[in-house]
């Protein structure tokens, strides 16, 4: 057996069996690994999930990515654009892209007996994606759509159903500023635009939530061909088409294939750009994560720095003693970090369980609730991931062990003569 690691084997053995100084300050030292490694895994498991959970639910009704005309007109009704089935089919075959889907948008009214409601309808076709918004249907089913009829269904939001009073297939009319051009006549050269009131009568065919107020306040799906026809477009025409992608890491590089193959006529613009306010905060979410983690592994590293100290301390006469027998600094050195891996390997071991128990509790029971208003989920949300775990171990023991060399310097300075003396 290696002298080093028999020596340490020894004193940690002698440490268990009897009352020394050393020993409630090194139960300290554990528990302060423990619990840091533990706050480390509990901390990137809520941020990773956080992001995720939110970042899911946002692209589920915004999309990863828009196809619009280019064009300076900001409303929620753009321009009509016509991309041809060439260009639809090379998008599709794009790397890393999963799902083309074309849009509308139509500013409207929603009025009732009491009560008016400004509302953004979003029209879709019959390729839409409803797995993306299944999950957070509430009642009703989703639109059933086809390419050979106009569907006069209507989903809604839960917080519209709620401040309108309404409910499941009940009738509501929705009013519409619709803008027509009169070929037949110009005015100054140009195109003569009349803007003229609609209505339309819609059947509530689903309520959904979102959890996103900005979204649930005023958006609401109809089929594609409703706003075709509000805005006397051709059967071809829409406001532009929402691009899914597989792999969201690489995001930006499939919008610039995405650009490179449409050309300037149109703008491609990523969901961090429609959204940029979300994604901010959660890049501020990940700066406090880097915050927490470097401050558990400092504080971890400094209670066993702290710990050998004490030890080496401790052991001043039996450093002196192993001096005098003739052996080198190194290997009595050796001997209390090998004593300070045996403890560090201890407090991870219990710092991982703690850590993955309560991520396991909270991911299956959901006992830690969120108010969905501000944070947009109902509860705390974990993302268990065992390449991160390994991330955090690997990480505290290279810092903590490096840390740990510098109290062993202290052995340098320990003579035999002085040690034994003054035993």
């Amino acid at each position: 057996m290696n002298f080093s690691n028999y020596i340490a084997k020894r004193l940690l053995n002698t440490r268990k069996s009897t009352k020394t100084i050393s020993r409630p300050i090194i139960k300290i030292g554990v528990i302060g690994i423990a619990l840091g490694v533990a706050v480390m895994i509990i901390s990137v498991s809520v941020i990773t999930g956080f992001q995720q959970q939110i970042i899911q639910k946002l692209t589920t009704f915004t999309p990863h990515a828009q196809i619009n005309y280019f064009d300076e007109n900001q409303s929620m009704e753009p321009l009509p654009i016509v991309i041809n089935k060439t260009h639809i089919n090379e998008l599709k075959t794009t790397y890393n892209i999963k799902t083309i889907q074309p849009y509308a948008t139509k500013n409207g009214i929603i009025k009732t007996k009491t009560d008016n409601q400004g509302i953004i309808l979003k029209g879709i076709d019959c390729d839409y994606d409803w797995s993306l918004l299944q999950p957070y249907m509430v009642e009703g089913n989703t639109l059933s759509l086809s390419n050979d009829s106009t569907c006069k269904d209507i989903l809604i939001s839960e917080s519209l159903a709620d401040k309108l009073h309404l409910r499941l297939k009940q009738k509501l009319l929705v009013y519409f500023i619709t803008k027509k051009k009169l070929s037949d006549t110009t005015v100054n050269g140009g195109n003569y635009v009349r803007h003229e009131p609609r209505v339309k009568d819609f059947y509530i065919k689903g309520i959904f939530n979102t959890g996103f107020s900005e979204l649930d306040n005023n958006l609401v799906f109809v089929d594609l061909k409703q706003i075709q026809k509000l805005n006397y477009w051709m059967p071809n025409q829409v406001a532009g088409y929402e691009l899914y992608v597989d792999n969201f890491s690489e995001l930006d590089a499939s919008l610039e294939a995405v650009n490179n193959l449409l050309g300037y006529q149109y703008r491609v613009i990523s969901v961090k750009q429609l959204q940029s306010a979300i994604f901010n905060w959660l890049e501020m979410i990940d700066v406090n994560g880097i915050i927490i983690i470097t401050l558990m592994i400092l504080v971890a590293a400094i209670n066993m720095i702290s710990a050998l100290l004490i030890l080496i301390l401790e052991q001043t006469t039996l450093i002196g003693i192993l001096k005098a027998l003739g052996l080198a600094n190194f290997n009595v050195r050796k001997i209390f970090l090998t004593l300070s891996w045996r403890l560090l390997a201890k407090g991870l071991l219990f710092g991982n369980l703690i850590g993955i128990s309560l991520c396991v509790v909270q991911k299956y029971l959901n006992l830690f609730s969120l108010n969905p208003e501000t944070y947009y989920l109902s509860s705390v949300p974990i993302n268990l991931s065992f390449l991160h775990i390994f991330i955090i171990d690997i990480g505290t023991i290279f810092v903590c062990l490096t840390m740990m060399l510098l109290p062993t310097l202290l052995i340098q300075k320990i003579t035999p003569v002085k040690a034994i003396r003054f035993s």
